[in-house]
């Protein structure tokens, strides 16, 4: 496995349409394994870690208008 530097180079380097791919991605794994689990801590970390990043985003980008 990589390195959270390793993969934040990665992700550096993606052109825009693959970041968005990969987010998608990351979506439906987890996604899958609440639909296997609704308890899953992993899969509900990960749903409520992006509602705080997309939170946070949508707060920014108001604040910049």
């Amino acid at each position: 496995m990589r390195t959270a530097n390793e993969l934040w180079e990665a992700m550096g380097s993606l052109a825009e349409d693959e970041t968005l791919h990969v987010i998608t991605k990351l979506f439906a794994m987890y996604e899958e394994r609440l639909a296997k689990d609704p308890g899953d801590e992993h899969g509900l970390l990960f749903f409520r870690n992006l509602d705080t990043a997309i939170s946070q985003s949508t707060i920014c980008n108001l604040n910049r208008r």
